[in-house]
């Protein structure tokens, strides 16, 4: 799972589209500020794009089998919007689940506590 995880980082954080797409299923379930989506991986592949984010893995939670909590340093540097990719380094934490060898869950939170309570099954896990 680890490799998996380290892989969808490389992935986005180099905007290789092939390689996004090879770490998720299709669909991928994703969440984050806007909301929880059910989305295929070519809409994940334009995400990655749009948002223009770049994520630093600063540590990694086991929270049973299939999941994992990362927590990263989110920057958005690639962002068309000027005032977006001028954002300062923002703390964030992603729960990452792995079904049929791929990713497919990825939901990110605003803080390391709030991950790990939605991985337990806590507000705003499932």
């Amino acid at each position: 799972m680890h490799t998996l995880i380290a892989a969808w980082h490389d992935a986005v954080n180099n905007r290789d589209l092939t390689a996004a797409l090879a770490t998720v299923t299709d669909p991928v379930e994703v969440s984050g500020p806007r909301g929880t989506h059910t989305i295929t991986a070519e809409a994940f592949a334009g995400w990655i794009i749009g948002s223009g984010i770049r994520l630093r893995p600063l540590s990694t939670h086991p929270a049973g089998k299939a999941t994992t909590v990362v927590e990263q340093e989110a920057t958005w540097p690639g962002n068309a919007d000027p005032q977006a990719a001028a954002t300062p380094p923002t703390r964030v934490a992603t729960v990452f689940t792995v079904g049929d060898g791929a990713l497919s869950s990825i939901r990110r939170f605003d803080s390391l506590e709030a991950a790990l309570s939605a991985a337990r099954g806590g507000p705003g896990g499932g």
